[in-house]
């Protein structure tokens, strides 16, 4: 029988022989999802279409991706599956009943399809109808489901698991590596108790102990009590679980982390963090309103501190009336829950043309070479992105008001304004402790990431971050002998400290402190913040000033001495990032930041910070190691070089905070100096990138005993080196011993990496093995591959795009809030000449951009 005539066209039916007969060929094809399968039925592995959208959306019956119209027949011709499931949200109008009123009527008997719904729509007048048939590839055979009696019954079971199968983005183990919070069953129906509780906006502790700290507040009851070992890892008697389990009472946000974004939600029922949907209503209840709270550490609603709110209303431009801004290039990225840094890194990344080249302009190539899996592919997915936020195909002007009507009586077709980066995010976050959480991040921690990515997959000729990366050269002096050595890393960043002695405004800022005191001390709300004004000479004037090296041991003098670091461009970037270190650490360890105005130049000129070199007159200190004494007992000796070898291993605290103010997480850093044997926090900071997305990344520094092998996670602080070498850090530890570096290496290698027995190893071969220069100068060369420390050899030198040091600006990110834990992000970008800001899903025209706020600034440079 010929397969066309199995279809008669428009209502016929199809005996149910018939069907099987079709589907025979295609059944080996067919698969049942599996647990730990992903189920991709909500998203285009190539687009940002969804059954919501007008083609719908195209799940493979063997590889579970999800494919919009446009991009499923790739899909066929690379792979040759041919059934596809496709799933399609219809919105309709609810027919008219006798009375006047919308009379529900649906095809199906229920919403199968875990999707958002449409808050723009009025649920009285309009419902949605989901639709789900299979697909047969080449000549696009349809079967309407269900279809239970006609199709064999593994099909019917593949079919029913791929439509109740949950999101691939769900956490369902514990080495799941993305976590979505789900909305907890007990919001839609939470009963609070009319008890008359009313939160005070200050003065919160814990009702039972008085902590003031880690406070949870119960949403049925109102009781304010502390917590134990919620997800935000803080301290406390654990009396909000207790309060649970004697009342059962099952929800309760954390105080302080409220913001008209959301909160922080537990549920001790679920035992697990999640999402309330109502949770503004549910706050209302207790006096608390979510659209006016900020949040803050210190047990203080930031409604009651009006600097914090005028922080967000200035960042935001709320209150003014902002024209929203719609077509290429001004498309929206929805919040996951605290992704802002991420939609905003984003958005300033593709406003630059060679990423838009390299990523949009390669899209035929890149989706046409993808892996069989595009979801788990970097380039595919920086694709996607670019091609969602620069096509103007998901931000389209909403319709005139005259079509609406008719087109509401016939179907509701959605616009697609903005595009949610789930995807993304899950991809580029796999493996991260930080990034894959649902926790608020720091921007420029997630930027360093993101090019540690694009260095790492490559795609064309050039990589798109050469247009960041500049040298770095860097002068330390011995104070005593005056000698100088010169070295040159690689960087992507400008970090400028805030120069707070050189406010302008320094008298108000006396006066504020005074009146926030006795505020404080009468359990007042404080007075209205005085913002310290500085000038941004004053900041790149404390840039270049030369730093103290602390621990400085002079090769000149053979001793410790006093010595001093300056730092100068040896080249200028295409585009210059400037990033304010805001942040810093208070006495009690707990993240700060600078509430300061910077008057940031739209133009910059740092052509006066070029590095100049080795000068005339100038000597050059010996390149020396520290000498040691050796005793002469073999015992001794061996005993001395265990000492040494633990005191090799104590952590610099203060290359452990150099890293932490950049937003690092605390343990990462002490990892990172203890790994690159406290050379600093410029090495250790590559060890951090090499390292960043290893599982362990931020956990607990473990010291392995003395004698043992070095563990598999203690890699060398480069990227890539021989896959014979030893580790970067053991080497340096011995080289500071006073050995050198060739016969370390030797001794490592033939002891598997046993410090102790390379120690005796060098001691019984005082002849090292003659090995030829080339091969000694290459695997130096590897070990050193990502060092900050300059080792990029060959005919093309370093991947940099030197030019002149005159700058415009055509960006910044700005940050609301205490902490890189907490608050939000806004993106303000230059575009066609006026400044446009980037809020999430809202993109409108900037009235008042504030520059002098940001956190994070992109400048261009001005051709010659």
């Amino acid at each position: 029988m010929q397969r066309a005539a199995l279809f008669s066209g428009g209502d016929g039916q199809m005996a149910a022989g018939d069907l099987g007969e079709l589907l025979v060929p295609y059944m080996p094809t067919i698969r049942v999802p599996k647990s730990g399968d992903r189920v991709y039925k909500t998203e285009c592995a190539f687009s940002y279409d969804s059954p919501d959208s007008e083609g719908g959306l195209y799940v493979c019956m063997n590889t579970f991706l999800g494919f919009g119209r446009e991009h499923i027949e790739r899909h066929y011709r690379k792979t040759g599956q041919c059934v596809y499931l496709h799933l399609k949200r219809h919105v309709i109008e609810k027919v008219p009943g006798a009375s006047g009123g919308a009379l529900p009527k649906r095809r199906n008997a229920k919403l199968f399809l875990d999707l958002e719904t449409n808050s723009d729509l009025n649920s009285d007048d309009f419902e949605y109808e989901d639709e789900a048939k299979l697909v047969i590839f080449p000549d696009h055979y349809e079967i309407s489901l269900p279809n239970i009696e006609e199709l064999p019954a593994l099909v019917t079971i593949a079919c029913d698991a791929v439509l109740s199968a949950k999101s691939p983005y769900r956490k369902q183990d514990p080495d799941s590596w993305e976590e979505e919070l789900q909305a907890s069953k007990h919001a839609k129906t939470l009963v609070q108790l009319d008890n008359g509780v009313r939160i005070p906006p200050s003065g919160w502790k814990c009702s039972k102990c008085d902590l003031r700290e880690n406070l949870w507040l119960n949403l049925t009851d109102g009781s304010v009590l502390c917590g134990k070992w919620f997800f935000d890892g803080s301290g406390g008697n654990g009396h909000a679980t207790e309060h649970y389990k004697e009342t059962g009472y099952p929800l309760a946000v954390k105080l302080g982390t409220i913001t008209p974004d959301g909160a922080d939600v537990y549920s001790f029922d679920e035992e697990e963090p999640v999402l309330d949907p109502h949770i503004a209503k549910h706050l209302a209840h207790f006096g608390i309103d979510m659209l006016q709270m900020q949040v803050t550490e210190n047990g203080l609603r930031d409604n009651d501190i009006k600097p914090r709110v005028s922080e967000w209303e200035v960042i935001q431009e709320a209150g003014m009336k902002l024209k929203p801004m719609y077509g290429p290039g001004y498309t929206g990225m929805k919040n996951l829950g605290n992704s802002c840094y991420l939609n905003a890194v984003m958005q300033a990344i593709f406003s630059i043309p060679e990423f838009q080249r390299a990523y949009v302009g390669n899209l035929p190539r890149i989706f046409d070479y993808s892996p069989l899996d595009p979801t788990q592919d970097f380039n595919t997915q920086m694709a996607k992105l670019g091609h969602g936020l620069l096509s103007g195909q998901y931000s389209k002007p909403p319709m005139k008001s005259e079509l609406i009507e008719q087109v509401m009586k016939e179907e509701h077709k959605p616009q697609h304004n903005g595009i949610s980066p789930r995807m993304f995010k899950a991809f580029i976050s796999k493996g991260h402790p930080e990034f894959s959480s649902n926790r608020q991040q720091d921007a420029q921690e997630f930027f360093l990431h993101l090019i540690n990515l694009v260095e790492r997959n490559p795609v064309g000729s050039e990589n798109p971050s050469d247009v960041f990366r500049f040298l770095v050269e860097e002068r330390t002096q011995c104070c005593q002998s005056r000698k100088v050595r010169y070295t040159e890393r690689v960087d992507y960043i400008m970090q400028l400290p805030v120069a707070m002695e050189a406010a302008t405004n320094k008298d108000e800022l006396i006066a504020y402190e005074l009146k926030r005191r006795e505020a404080e001390a009468a359990r007042r709300p404080p007075p209205e913040l005085v913002r310290a004004k500085i000038p941004f000479s004053a900041c790149l004037q404390a840039f270049s000033e030369p730093n103290n090296v602390e621990d400085f041991w002079s090769s000149a003098l053979q001793a410790k001495s006093a010595g001093v670091k300056t730092s100068r461009f040896a080249s200028f970037p295409e585009y210059l990032v400037v990033q304010i270190k805001k942040f810093t650490f208070g006495l009690d360890w707990i993240p700060k930041k600078l509430d300061v105005s910077i008057d940031m130049p739209d133009f910059l000129d740092i052509s006066h910070l070029r590095a100049r070199g080795l000068q005339p007159g100038e000597e050059e200190l010996p390149d020396i190691a520290p000498p040691i004494i050796i005793p002469d007992d073999p015992k001794v000796r061996l005993l001395y070089f265990r000492r040494s070898f633990l005191v090799a291993l104590d952590i610099d605290e203060s290359s452990v905070m150099q890293l932490a103010e950049m937003g690092f997480p605390l343990e990462a850093c002490r990892k990172a100096v203890y790994y690159t044997g406290n050379l600093g926090a410029e090495v250790a900071f590559n060890w951090i990138i090499a390292h960043m997305e290893e599982p362990d990344f931020a956990e607990p520094l473990v010291i392995p005993a003395f004698g043992e092998v070095a563990p598999s996670g203690a890699a060398a602080f480069g990227a890539v080196g021989l896959d014979n070498q030893p580790p970067e850090e053991m080497v340096a530890i011995i080289v500071s011993m006073g050995f050198q570096r060739n016969p370390a290496i030797q001794a490592l290698k033939a002891t598997n990496n046993n410090l102790e027995r390379a120690l005796e190893w060098i001691f019984s071969h005082p002849e090292p093995e003659e090995e030829s220069e080339p091969v000694l100068d290459m695997m130096d060369m590897e070990n050193n591959a990502n060092a900050n420390i300059l080792a990029e050899t060959g005919s093309e030198g370093p991947r940099i795009k030197d030019g002149s040091g005159r700058y415009d600006l055509f960006g910044f990110i700005s940050h609301m809030g205490t902490s890189t834990m907490s608050g939000h992000y806004v993106c303000h970008l230059k575009k066609e000449g006026r400044w446009v800001i980037y809020n999430d899903l809202r993109v409108c025209a900037s009235e008042r951009p504030p520059k002098d706020l940001g956190y994070i600034y992109f400048y261009h440079r001005i051709p010659s």
